[in-house]
């Protein structure tokens, strides 16, 4: 065995443990608090979807918050996060959008904590192509409905999502398809797929939206495309209903605790930015 192997290995074993700390420590606060977990099944109208809810403590209703994953799904780092928008006060709903091709998490964590996208890309690809726009927007509005109708969501505030990655375009396309239901809408280093020069770029959806929305981009990403925190701000302002954008000081993927790049202090910083989002227009 040679000295790359070992190294690698005992990166990978550091990486799983240092995310296992950070996801025990959120989820004894979270019982702490009282949150309620359940794994539950969405029925769509291709199948169904496996995803995670989790319910505060005390009677509500509360506002309904739905999350869509980065690009390695339903696992223990994306359900952190709905994990913690319930102590914060919100009923939140975590789908799987693979659950066509796969059930839980995308793949093992030793193989997500050495990913390389360019060499190993292909493996993403059974999963990547039966996601296309009609199929995402069917799943879209069936999880809304799902989470609207749930007994503890109140149905007098707004629904909020928030979406990391890939799930970026997913949170603009929900917003715009229930533009009636869904107040505030978040993005995490979306990438550069929310701005393009195709008839249907994410953007172009602004005049569709009501929602309030904030789009915090990564550095690498804004390295690749200078001006798209004023191109998302300039449709949004277009379309009357300007939106937040700001370049964060950290890599794209930076706010799941079980990658390569996460950055505890931009991480939390976003998600305070997330929950003042919502607590100004989830009423």
């Amino acid at each position: 065995m040679c000295d790359s192997d070992i190294n690698r290995r005992a990166f990978t074993a550091a990486s799983i443990a240092a995310s296992a700390t950070i996801i025990a420590a959120s989820t004894a606060r979270a019982q702490a608090a009282g949150v309620t977990e359940t794994d539950v099944q969405i029925k769509t109208a291709d199948g169904v979807t496996d995803a995670a809810l989790y319910t505060p403590a005390g009677k509500g209703p509360f506002p309904g918050v739905l999350e869509f994953t980065d690009i390695f799904g339903l696992r223990p780092a994306s359900r952190d996060v709905g994990r913690r928008l319930a102590a914060a006060g919100y009923v939140a709903l975590v789908a799987n959008p693979f659950y066509r091709t796969k059930k839980g998490p995308l793949m093992d964590p030793a193989v997500q904590a050495t990913f390389n996208f360019a060499k190993d890309g292909a493996m993403l690809q059974p999963h990547l192509a039966v996601l296309n726009a009609e199929a995402t927007q069917r799943d879209e509005l069936a999880w809304l409905a799902y989470l609207d109708g749930l007994p503890q969501v109140s149905k007098k505030a707004k629904l909020g999502v928030v979406g990391f990655c890939m799930g970026g375009p997913r949170v603009v396309q929900a917003s715009a398809l229930r533009a009636d239901r869904v107040g505030a809408a978040m993005t995490c280093h979306p990438g550069n797929g929310l701005v393009t020069d195709k008839a249907d770029s994410p953007h172009l959806l602004a005049p569709k939206i009501k929602a309030k929305t904030f789009h915090a981009i990564a550095q690498n990403d804004a390295m690749q495309m200078p001006d798209i925190a004023d191109k998302l701000k300039a449709a949004y302002a277009a379309a009357g209903n300007p939106c937040g954008a700001e370049v964060y000081k950290a890599a794209h993927g930076w706010t799941m605790s079980d990658g390569a790049v996460y950055n505890k202090d931009e991480a939390e910083r976003a998600f305070a930015q997330m929950l003042t989002l919502y607590k100004g227009a989830l009423v």
